[in-house]
């Protein structure tokens, strides 16, 4: 055969295959679907880790998504010496990625939990995984044109419909039916099985007339070692877990659930609600008998400063801040709306948390509701404008990417709507006090600011350190009066406000 060169190629010998060619190219597709889900399955465990441990979500995603790419590109060029061995290479490919990706979860958590040091180990892992993954197409390609010789252009469209196909299932199971049922842990060990069977039995059946029976041989016994390896690991899911909460959390862990939302781990012993923890995604959210004195800090300027039949508690699923509002006279109506439905359990069942929270959500005058609160808020401000005299921002951190939502512009404008006339808004703000009243500016609301001096707590050394006080501020449409006991308060909180005011944070452009 003579190339377009004018030199003399050998001619490609035909592939033996059990099945018709127009089959085994469909089978070869099917294996890039499967692995392609795989693959994105594994991009958003890091992510979703990462975000979890390190923090600041929209920094690790940024960082692990581009590392990953471009390990990808490295694989890709590394796979072009397998091309000549593509089905034997293949095959290794996918035994390793099962492997170093179906245990990703479970490593880098033990590095977090028994070193405390994550971010060097996320970054390694999601090279080795992304070189992993570019290595995939190249040799997927050989594959497809040893089975039926295609012009280029029409093979990489069939390839890579595939490819993004498997990556909308694998994108779509991981929130919806891996991270609910299986958590992350046994979720990334379920993928490497799936992973390595795809890739094993392609190869073995379908291209086991291109192997060596010595090269058969040792792919078995490399597919068997490791699904015996993620088997094993799933076996002791539970207890690694276990003792590696001990590690991270110190204290007796006596309820750890990964929801929906977030990770709720509650430590201390029932009966002494002195001892208490709550740890929301790893942040210290409650901390015993001193955590009434952040909720005090947040509800008593805004109850006390005028009208209080209706309040509305945004977040506050502990019941903490509702135990507070309802200690005040005149009190006709609560409502909380919180996303999580099993933190919002936990806060009416929970014997640590009722002890702390009075068994507030037994009091008649509540009323709870489970939702997006911005989602919520903004029904609220449509159909029920100006409902509210006192509203309470109990919320996560503007850090973690689904609550930088709740620190915009446009959720505070519509908190403002929501505002009866009198009304006020109490926020904590966690991440930049000014940042915050600059956005609550914006969006037509004037500020007072005051700082708590928060109690001395010490948190697991893993985990975020505790902060020393507690920002927050008083909103209305006209600027509203501290009660003179918090006076003091707004003196600490003035010593740090900036020459010039910063930007507002808004949806399009969070500032956190």
């Amino acid at each position: 055969m003579i190339d377009q060169q004018g030199r003399t190629r050998a001619p490609r010998t035909a592939m033996t295959l059990p099945v018709p060619a127009g089959a085994a190219r469909a089978l070869v597709l099917a294996a890039v679907f499967v692995c392609a889900a795989c693959g994105l399955v594994y991009e958003l465990e890091l992510v979703a880790l990462a975000s979890y441990l390190v923090g600041d979500s929209v920094t690790q995603a940024s960082i692990v998504l581009s590392v990953m790419v471009f390990a990808m590109g490295c694989g890709s060029l590394l796979a072009k010496r397998l091309r000549g061995h593509a089905a034997l290479g293949f095959a290794a490919v996918e035994a390793a990625l099962a492997l170093v990706g179906g245990l990703s979860v479970m490593a880098l958590y033990a590095v977090f939990a028994w070193y405390g040091h994550a971010k060097p180990a996320i970054i390694g892992c999601s090279f080795a995984i992304g070189v992993l993954i570019g290595a995939e197409v190249p040799l997927l390609m050989t594959l497809v044109q040893r089975i039926r010789q295609q012009d280029a252009g029409g093979a990489v469209a069939d390839l890579f419909a595939a490819d993004y196909v498997g990556a909308l299932v694998g994108g779509l199971a991981f929130p919806f039916l891996l991270l609910p049922h299986f958590g992350q842990l046994t979720g990334a060990l379920v993928t490497g099985v799936v992973n390595a069977v795809a890739g094993g039995a392609t190869v073995l059946w379908l291209f086991r007339g291109d192997l060596s029976a010595r090269a058969r041989g040792w792919l078995v016994v490399a597919n068997l070692t490791v699904l015996a390896t993620l088997g094993c690991a799933a076996l002791m899911a539970g207890p690694f877990e276990r003792a590696a909460r001990q590690a991270v959390y110190g204290g007796a862990v006596r309820v750890a659930e990964q929801t929906a939302v977030q990770e709720i781990v509650l430590t201390g012993t029932q009966d002494a609600s002195a001892s208490l923890r709550l740890y929301l995604d790893g942040r210290l959210r409650v901390c015993g008998a001193e955590a009434a004195r952040y909720d005090r800090a947040l509800a008593v300027p805004a109850m006390a400063g005028g009208p209080r039949r209706r309040v509305l508690i945004l977040g506050g699923a502990d019941g903490l801040a509702l135990r507070e509002a309802l200690d005040f006279r005149g009190v006709r109506q609560v409502t909380v709306v919180d996303t999580d439905a099993e933190l919002l359990r936990l806060g009416r069942a929970d014997p640590g948390l009722t002890a702390l929270n009075g068994g507030a959500f037994g009091d008649p005058r509540v009323r709870v509701a489970t939702a997006d609160v911005f989602d919520w808020l903004r029904g609220a401000a449509t159909t029920g404008p100006r409902s509210y005299d006192v509203i309470l921002a109990d919320l996560p951190d503007a850090g973690v990417s689904a609550g930088a939502k709740l620190y915009s512009q446009e959720f505070y404008g519509l908190a403002g709507r929501a505002l009866a006339p009198g009304g006020r808004l109490a926020v904590h703000a966690a991440r930049s006090l000014w940042t915050v009243a600059a956005t609550l500016r914006a969006a037509g609301l004037a500020t007072t600011a005051y700082r708590v001096p928060a109690p001395a707590c010490p948190a697991p050394r893993r985990l975020r350190p505790a902060p020393t006080a507690w920002p927050f501020l008083l909103a209305a449409p006209s600027p509203p009066p501290l009660p003179a006991s918090f006076h003091r308060a707004a003196e600490a909180a003035a010593k740090s406000r900036p020459a010039t005011s910063p930007p507002p944070s808004t949806l399009l452009r969070p500032r956190w």
